[in-house]
């Protein structure tokens, strides 16, 4: 793949690239990429294992049981960061259904009540960048599976470009109540076999 960028646009000097040169050559990426700007930094995300599939598979059961009006969108598109600088695609991001119909590739997070990662080869962007960027972008509640430390992480109540609040599993096996607006509640127990 090829494809040229105008630097005459760039106005931010230490990003990589713009915001528009990010979305032209993420367009241009083939199916089997995806990509993300994150702290102007392009950032290719990498291709999940059958785990990392399992555990959003078993995120989302759980939220159409509990929450049917709300579905939880694999991979969505999202502006993100502040003055919507960044783009990031996470693993779930919990919203009504319909939500996304009609709003193209990158969608505003107004109506997202919940971003989740699942920690893969670089788990240090999800546990310090991604919640900055989610934080900064409105969104209520981010939701951290940590297959290497073996526990969720509940970030909430976004202010100034942080979460204020931010709760850690003590370990796997306990009942995890994700807060309002999301309203969920987690066996934690059932994911141990996903997170050896």
């Amino acid at each position: 793949m090829t494809m040229a960028i105008d630097r005459s646009a760039q106005t931010n000097g230490s990003a990589q690239m713009s915001v528009e040169e990010f979305e032209q050559l993420e367009a241009a990426a083939p199916q089997t990429v995806k990509l993300e700007f994150v702290r102007g930094e392009l950032r290719v995300k990498p291709v999940p294992d059958g785990d990392h599939g399992e555990i959003i598979r078993w995120l989302l059961k759980r939220c159409m049981v509990q929450r049917p009006e709300l579905y939880l969108y694999p991979e969505q598109g999202l502006i993100v960061e502040e003055y919507g600088s960044g783009r990031a695609r996470p693993d779930g991001v919990l919203a009504p259904e319909m939500y996304f119909a009609g709003r193209g590739e990158w969608s505003d997070p107004a109506g997202v009540l919940m971003a989740v990662e699942v920690t893969s080869t670089r788990p240090g962007r999800d546990r310090t960048e991604k919640p900055d960027g989610y934080a900064a972008a409105g969104i209520p509640v981010y939701l951290l599976v940590d297959r290497e430390r073996h526990e969720l992480v509940v970030h909430s109540n976004p202010e100034k470009g942080r979460y204020r609040d931010v709760h850690t599993t003590a370990g796997l096996g306990e009942e995890l109540r994700l807060p309002d607006p999301v309203g969920i509640v987690l066996e934690t127990g059932e994911l141990k076999e996903l997170m050896a």
